[in-house]
């Protein structure tokens, strides 16, 4: 039989059944598992090319080096109202991805994340070789910042996850407007709700491209009152601002005092709605006036509190840079009294056992072995409590004893209705809650009341500007004897009296 014949008459054993569709990769575009001779070099001659063209294309459509065909001369009119309605324009624009490079070398700090300048805030992942202890997640306002510190998290910094990390947050305080600080600083001065003319001085220096879009460099000194950058930063004198045809600010290269040169680079069109850990309030809403079935729930909350006897409480309360708060215990409304274990995340070693009985605090500290769980994740008090050991409080336990007693009042009475407003709604351990905001004596407190009438947490406004929270569970409580402080020694007399 002639072999070619036979062949022929045999189905080709490399091709499909006419009857079946084709392998997936026919139908992704990727490349087909089974090359022969030409087409497979055609088809790797094809690919190279593509990733070529590709990385072409990516260098001409992201050009940071400006163009220096032309010499620096002085701003048009054109480009000095741009200038001067960058800020403005990045106010309009609400918010911005962002990502921030400091010092060299060592030194080097990255922050990526988003701006929001309507709000105003900073949302950061902050790494580098130089972060050091501010290495991981970083919230911050014009006035408060918290971090979420993780040593282990990798160097080079990255996005962080939309939705924040509950747990872990710390009020910060970065040094002294250097570092973290000084960044900070600049982002939020970089949106306004009002123009900012430009200094004289200020001059064109060259073009870029971004995106396919011609940018304009110019170069400006700082705004009155701000510091002014290093002789030794890389970008000269003074600060240079990518601005395109919509006055909308693509990159900066300044230098800041004690930090060096620094660029930011601004992602316009990574623009997600930022939500604020609970220690910077919360997800903002929509305030508004209470709907009658909101205030009939708040005016019959003092009787359902006094009907549940107490609860048990966790408490989170970022007070200061240096005293982040966390405990639990119970609050009794029946007894008009709380008793709670208390850890410092800056102190693990040690525990506050804190009573509040009418108007006396007392408090008595102990090892850390006294009340189980960890620093960030205390138990509840020992019961009996200890029978030593306890002072008086001349200072009412400062905040935390305010949060305490917000919760004990809220069993006695009322909030003024010219006072009160629903923030927002929201939801604590998978139930629907309506934020309600009050003003007593000048606090600013904010009840969550689930649609039952049930309170389920306190949250007070502390002096640093951050929220504490007090999570309540209604049920029934131990009881507890009252605390007997002990003694107060009388001050020895100066010498010489």
């Amino acid at each position: 039989m002639d072999t070619s014949a036979a062949r022929a008459a045999r189905p080709d054993q490399t091709s499909p059944p006419r009857d079946h569709p084709p392998h997936d990769d026919a139908h992704t575009g990727a490349v087909p598992r089974v090359l022969t001779g030409r087409r497979r070099t055609t088809l790797l001659v094809l690919a190279v090319v593509a990733v070529l063209s590709a990385a072409a294309l990516v260098a001409g459509l992201l050009s940071w080096s400006p163009d220096r065909s032309e010499p620096s001369r002085a701003l048009t009119g054109d480009e000095r109202e741009r200038l001067a309605a960058m800020r403005v324009t990045n106010h309009r624009d609400l918010r911005a991805g962002v990502r921030v490079t400091t010092g060299t070398g060592s030194d080097r700090i990255e922050l990526v994340g988003w701006v929001d300048w309507s709000r105003p805030l900073v949302y950061l992942d902050v790494g580098g070789p130089g972060a050091g202890p501010e290495r991981g997640l970083l919230q911050a306002t014009p006035t408060v910042a918290v971090l979420r510190p993780d040593p282990s998290a990798v160097p080079t910094a990255a996005p962080p996850p939309l939705v924040p990390p509950a747990d872990r947050w710390r009020l910060h305080d970065p040094s002294g407007g250097r570092g973290v600080a000084a960044v900070l600083d600049l982002l939020f001065r970089l949106g306004a709700d009002r123009p900012e003319q430009p200094p004289e001085a200020a001059r064109w220096v060259g073009r870029a491209t971004v995106g396919a879009e011609p940018v304009d460099i110019l170069q400006a000194p700082p705004a009155p009152g701000t510091p002014p950058p290093p002789a030794s930063a890389a970008t000269g004198d003074h600060p240079r601002y990518w601005l395109d045809r919509d006055a909308r600010l693509h990159r900066l290269e300044t230098g800041l005092p004690g930090v060096g040169p620094v660029t930011v680079q601004l992602i316009r069109t990574d623009r997600p709605t930022l939500r604020p850990v609970d220690a910077l309030g919360g997800r903002p809403g929509q305030p508004r006036a209470l709907t009658a079935g909101e205030r009939d729930r708040l005016d019959r909350l003092p009787a359902r509190l006094r009907a549940a006897g107490g609860a048990a409480v966790t408490l989170t309360a970022p007070l200061a840079a240096g005293t982040n708060l966390r405990g639990a215990g119970w609050v009794s409304w029946t007894g008009r009294a709380a008793y709670v274990a208390v850890a410092d995340l800056g102190a693990p070693e040690r525990r506050a056992l804190l009573r509040v009985d009418g108007t006396d605090v007392t408090r008595a500290e102990v090892p850390a072995t006294t009340v189980p769980g960890t620093v960030e994740a205390p138990g509840r008090p020992p019961l009996p409590p200890p029978a030593r050991g306890w002072r008086a409080d001349p200072t009412r336990a400062g905040d935390l004893g305010l949060l305490l007693d917000a919760a004990l009042r809220a069993a006695r009475s009322t909030a003024s209705r010219d006072a009160t407003l629903r923030v927002r709604g929201d939801s604590l351990s998978g139930r629907t809650v309506d934020v309600v905001e009050l003003r007593p004596s000048g606090a600013l407190l904010r009840y969550w009341i689930d649609r039952s009438g049930v309170l389920r947490r306190v949250e007070l406004r502390t002096r640093s500007g951050a929220w504490a929270q007090l999570d309540l569970a209604p049920g029934a409580v131990p009881r507890w004897p009252a605390a007997r402080p002990a003694p107060q020694r009388p001050e020895a007399p100066a010498a010489g009296r």
